[in-house]
């Protein structure tokens, strides 16, 4: 199997490694077939604890993961990548499932983009590239956002209410990143939409799901919402609870 570099030595001319778990033997020929002509650098693993030990061992640009895999599934490996692993390594989540909770429960388990099979070769690779984009980008410069009790530190992506630390995914540090730093203005949807998949975006609950996670782990454990929904624009973050809805 092909080795994988350190992902600080990525840069926008390096080729894409990636990591694809799936136990889908024709999936993963037509992936083969599609991208390694392109010049990405692929490796592969047929079930769950097989990718989870690649994923440790190597630094990977994205991961293609299935949800449903043997011994480990996906949700259940997204969860151990983020947690035990630290790895903060794009995941674009597999499944042939469509429901609105199951998106929630691939976004809750630390995935940052989801395909719905059967998809496109196409657009997997649109997305990838969209994921590791925002992933390389984030390499930059780094500040620390405050807006009330809430800070973000771009360059550790550590973000903290009232000193506790917060648990997100990537894309929701991407549009946490937004609304603290357009704070307190209101951001419309398609500003969120277009700065967490560019011009791409999946369907219209994708959005929706990710502010609610992100909701969840920003807002649930505290005294008051700071993340706030503005019916028919989009949304914003409120420092203080007298800040209106």
């Amino acid at each position: 199997m092909a080795g994988a570099g350190s992902e600080s030595e990525a840069n926008y001319n390096s080729p894409m490694r990636l990591l694809i778990i799936e136990d889908n033997p024709d999936i993963v020929a037509n992936l083969y077939g599609f991208l390694e002509p392109k010049g990405y650098v692929l490796d592969s693993a047929g079930n769950g604890y097989g990718g989870l030990a690649l994923a440790a061992q190597h630094d990977y640009d994205a991961v293609v993961l299935d949800v449903m895999l043997p011994g480990l599934n996906g949700l259940e490996l997204c969860q151990k990548l983020r947690g035990e692993l630290g790895k903060s390594t794009p995941v674009l989540m597999l499944t042939a499932r469509d429901t609105l909770e199951d998106k929630v429960a691939g976004f809750d388990s630390g995935a940052d983009d989801y395909l719905v099979k059967p998809f496109s070769l196409v657009e997997l690779e649109v997305r990838l590239k969209a994921l590791v984009r925002r992933a390389r980008g984030s390499h930059g410069a780094s500040a620390v956002l405050t807006v009330g009790e809430l800070s973000f530190d771009t360059g550790t992506f550590e973000a903290r209410r009232a000193g506790r630390p917060l648990a997100l995914t990537k894309t929701g540090y991407t549009i946490l990143k937004l609304l603290m730093r357009e704070a307190p203005k209101v951001v419309s949807r398609e500003s969120v939409a277009q700065e967490v998949w560019g011009d791409n975006p999946p369907d219209s609950d994708a959005l929706r799901v990710h502010i609610h996670a992100l909701r969840q782990a920003l807002d649930k454990p505290f005294g008051f919402s700071m993340l706030r929904t503005i019916s028919g624009i989009g949304y914003k973050l409120v420092a203080t609870d007298d800040q209106g809805a």
